[in-house]
């Protein structure tokens, strides 16, 4: 790692030995899959579905995963899903949906019931999302917007007037709005409503540094060391990036109806964007209380530098480092 990077973690307190192992998510009904894998799988004894898998292992080439059978994703990811405890029927917002195995998994929990409204505001991005949920056969309950996240504001209200594919785009050239790149035949009504309707169930995994991920850090080493400079260690885009953290934050709460829940998380190891954006929105949304997540008493993480927030710490948690925090609508 570079030195300037090394200062970064430095200054965060962080061990720059904390970067460690893989995960996959078994698609529910999949039993067996280490004969086609090749390898022995460790499960995950914590997070149901989860397992780790050696770094050699490459997935993408799998015939398991060609055939929707496994997902990549991180097992703090899937914790992060988790504490969100979506129910059956649920109307559920991925306010940053991009690249699509949180979403994925979000659909996999709702099942047959409810509906899921994917966000992001790269349309390349969401077109990923939208091949997972066609690859995954996800998608009879799912919508997907491009969209900017901090101005969102589609809500899952019924109207019987727009039922259609036509009558949205119909509306469409009337009004300026999100652009729809997929919609699921039993995704629920589109309708644009000022009114105290929301969603049951959000998700704020906001945009950030991600020098959490190993899998993110290991990508300078082909982009070359300077672009983490700007991508990373840059005092104006860090800034930035708080600014819209908050507003994403903000929106998603916004969206959520009274006595929903709504979980923030990102996977930044820093303090300035996570309980520093948390303490900002708290104070300005009296209606928003920090809950406490039960089912983390059993999972290996700590609290994070605010009561009843988390943090993976990937020292301690063997997963990428992950900040979340569950907020309730009084």
């Amino acid at each position: 790692l570079p030195d300037a990077f090394l200062e970064f973690l430095s200054e965060n307190g962080l061990d720059p030995a904390v970067y460690i192992p893989r995960y996959i998510r078994l698609k529910p009904g999949i039993t067996e899959i280490e004969s086609e894998l090749k390898c022995v799988l460790e499960k995950v004894s914590w997070l149901p579905g989860f397992y780790a898998i050696p770094p050699e292992i490459q997935i993408a080439g799998s015939k398991a995963y060609q055939q929707g059978k496994i997902y990549g994703i991180d097992a703090a990811s899937g914790a992060a899903i988790l504490a969100l405890d979506v129910r059956p029927g649920d109307h559920v917002l991925d306010l940053c949906a991009a690249p699509g195995a949180k979403l994925c998994m979000l659909a996999d929990t709702l099942g047959t019931t409810g509906s899921l409204t994917g966000v992001d505001v790269a349309k390349h991005r969401l077109a990923a999302c939208r091949t997972m949920l066609q690859k995954y056969c996800l998608g009879d309950r799912t919508r997907l917007f491009v969209a900017d996240g901090t101005l969102f504001s589609i809500l899952p209200v019924n109207f019987p007037e727009w039922t259609s594919r036509r009558s949205w785009k119909d509306r469409q050239k009337t009004k300026k709005a999100p652009e729809l790149i997929y919609y699921g035949k039993h995704s629920g009504l589109v309708g644009l409503c000022k009114s105290d309707v929301g969603y049951d169930k959000v998700l704020v995994d906001a945009e950030c540094t991600h020098d959490g991920s190993i899998k993110h850090i290991q990508k300078f080493e082909f982009w070359g060391w300077k672009t983490l400079d700007r991508r990373i260690l840059d005092a104006g885009r860090t800034e930035n990036l708080l600014q819209l953290q908050l507003h994403l934050l903000t929106n998603g709460f916004k969206l959520l109806k009274t006595g929903g829940s709504l979980v923030y998380s990102t996977c930044s190891l820093t303090v300035s964007q996570n309980e520093s954006v948390v303490q900002q929105f708290l104070s300005t949304h009296p209606s928003a209380d920090l809950q406490k997540i039960d089912l983390a008493d059993n999972w290996p993480c700590r609290s994070g530098g605010i009561p009843k927030t988390l943090r993976f710490d990937p020292a301690v948690s063997q997963t990428s480092g992950l900040f979340v925090a569950k907020f309730s609508k009084l």
